[in-house]
């Protein structure tokens, strides 16, 4: 049985895990998928702040073989999106009963085990059931749509808005096709020829190199105004002060993605133009929205190349994940554990 511990920074096994009871309200899920992530990259790292040892795997799809007691909504045999993030437990929300509203999500392979994994034995509220027109590549994809509709609502920008989306690749490219689903105006900036022919491939109309022409071609986008907001992905690997340059005076600027990657932001460009600064880190609460954005094709996983891994060894998990970290290749790595 597969089960991949991340021992210490860079001490990742494949260690058998012991079968336990499915308890009341508890579902015992068949992993099927698990997509490789820059997230799982930055914990193999030692960067992520995981408490060793921990299972990895953050994002991943399966099937319900058992169930017990009452678990409203979820069956045997049903397909599942297993929920990356769970309310802590121990912030006030969670203490007062709105753990819906939690203010520190624990998150799957740095506070509670991930998912890289063949079976998965949790609380029922813990899964998603998938409808039948959401494949499970999709379903993999759903916390990026979740993190993009998050972004949505942090921005609450009118229709015709200009949002500067910096970094074409994966995250960046499915906030810019919500946005647009959104009515709003992506402008998708990177220094990848091929993210931004792909962000062309989905639909958005003003996609610009991060080169010297870069301003001059804002300005002529948005009547010399420059962007309502800006949007900085955070596996982009681009300078975060075009994050403060994309927007006018005065808006609002949001780092967003999974990976808490160390960089610095020009503090006095930021006060300078009086930008307010936030984050999104999870789509925590949005993963029935994010399932009903994919069923409705607000975002097209399909442009994305993709690589199923079904035999994989230490050297092979930690390619993937090298590989997702570096986010240049422009392709989904996903570990298949059904055979």
């Amino acid at each position: 049985m597969d089960n991949w511990i991340l021992k210490n920074a860079g001490l990742l096994v494949n260690e058998p895990a012991k079968d336990r009871p499915v308890a009341e309200g508890e579902v015992k899920v068949k992993v099927s998928y698990v997509l490789a992530s820059n997230y799982d990259a930055v914990l193999y790292s030692g960067e992520g702040g995981a408490c060793y040892p921990k299972t990895i795997g953050r994002f991943a799809v399966g099937r319900v073989t058992e169930t017990c007691g009452e678990c409203y909504g979820v069956e045997k045999n049903m397909r599942v999106l297993l929920l990356p993030e769970r309310s802590c437990g121990n912030c006030l929300s969670c203490k007062t009963g709105k753990g819906e509203k939690c203010a520190s999500p624990a998150v799957a392979g740095k506070d509670f085990n991930g998912f890289l994994r063949d079976f998965v034995v949790c609380k029922s509220r813990d899964v998603a059931p998938l409808p039948d027109s959401v494949s499970d590549t999709d379903a993999l994809c759903a916390e990026a749509v979740a993190v993009a509709e998050k972004v949505c609502d942090r921005l609450a920008l009118p229709t015709g808005s200009r949002v500067a989306v910096i970094g074409g690749n994966f995250t960046g490219n499915i906030i810019a096709q919500v946005l647009q689903y959104h009515k709003l105006v992506p402008i998708v900036i990177d220094n990848n020829p091929a993210a931004l022919e792909k962000t062309r491939g989905c639909g958005i109309y003003y996609s610009f190199e991060a080169d010297e022409s870069l301003t001059e071609n804002l300005m002529e986008a948005t009547s010399g105004q420059l962007c309502d907001a800006a949007v900085y992905s955070t596996c982009s690997k681009l300078d975060p002060a075009l994050t403060i340059r994309s927007v006018a005076e005065g808006k609002l600027a949001v780092i967003a993605g999974f990976a808490p990657i160390n960089f610095n932001i020009p503090a006095r460009e930021l006060c300078d133009k009086n930008v307010t600064l936030s984050s999104v880190m999870n789509g925590f609460g949005y993963t029935d929205t994010a399932i009903n954005l994919l069923v409705h094709k607000a975002a097209d996983i399909s442009v994305f190349d993709k690589e199923v891994l079904t035999e994989f060894d230490p050297n092979a998990v930690y390619k993937a994940l090298s590989e997702s970290a570096a986010a240049k290749f422009g392709k989904l790595k996903i570990f298949k554990l059904i055979i």
